[in-house]
């Protein structure tokens, strides 16, 4: 059983707001997370000058977060009226979200060797998720040219320890894709390239309503599951799993 999971979330096609859109979903995961009283934690976040996330990466402790979130992969596409649009025209833009299950240090050796570790400042303050700190730290595994960062503890070595639970959680998916003969990575096969068209969620503002594409099922109140109560999708998707089982 997973520990635990590791999110990443990127904005995709549309500029400013597939940003604000990806501020948005780091936002409503945290939400949800906090409501089922899960750990949970920005690992790292990268904002714009608008308040949206360039790169966000958020940890959730609970051996329930895997299964209850791992149909959240994929590409999430928007359609509303962005806060740049001078016209009222409502845009269509993207944002991506991977899902890695949290893995015990034991189950890949890394050797340090292959490492390169910088330092920085955290950008940006981070709102409530992330500390001002000038000890943010990226990992860069030269063999694979994984990179992953995070600022969110107050020393070097606690954001240096959690960049690590970070690179291990994709090398063993990375290990895993070559061991089935497969040559792509778990990201790209979740997240594709961001195309509108490779959508697994439509959240569309003008009709309140969101759609899933995979199990063709429509929720209102799109408000309230973007401020964190996703239950309602979760279940769906249980209850769908369920049913192909039968």
């Amino acid at each position: 059983m997973s520990k635990g999971i590791i999110l990443e979330i990127r904005p995709g096609t549309g500029g400013d707001e597939a940003a604000i859109f990806a501020g948005d979903l780091l936002e409503m995961y945290f939400k949800f997370a906090s409501r089922q009283k899960w750990p949970v934690k920005v690992l790292d976040l990268r904002q714009t000058p608008l308040g949206g996330a360039k790169e966000a990466t958020l940890e959730i402790s609970s051996p329930e977060a895997f299964d209850s979130l791992k149909q959240e992969a994929g590409v999430h596409r928007v359609q509303r009226i962005p806060k740049t649009e001078k016209s009222g025209r409502v845009h269509t833009s993207t944002a991506t979200v991977a899902v890695l299950p949290k893995v015990s240090k034991v189950e890949i050796k890394i050797n340090p060797g292959d490492l390169r570790m910088d330092t920085y400042r955290a950008s940006g303050a981070g709102g409530q998720y992330v500390n001002k700190t000038e000890s943010a730290v990226r990992i860069t595994h030269l063999p694979t040219g994984l990179a992953v960062a995070c600022q969110s503890e107050r020393s070097q070595a606690a954001n240096r320890e959690k960049a690590m639970e970070i690179l291990q959680a994709k090398l063993v998916q990375l290990t895993n894709q070559q061991q089935q003969g497969k040559i792509t990575s778990e990201r790209k096969n979740q997240i594709g390239d961001a195309e509108r068209s490779e959508k697994i969620r439509t959240y569309n503002f003008p009709q309140d309503r969101i759609t899933d594409h995979r199990i063709k099922k429509s929720w209102h109140n799109l408000n309230s599951i973007l401020n964190g109560r996703l239950e309602i999708i979760i279940k769906s998707f249980q209850k769908n799993r369920r049913g192909s089982k039968e």
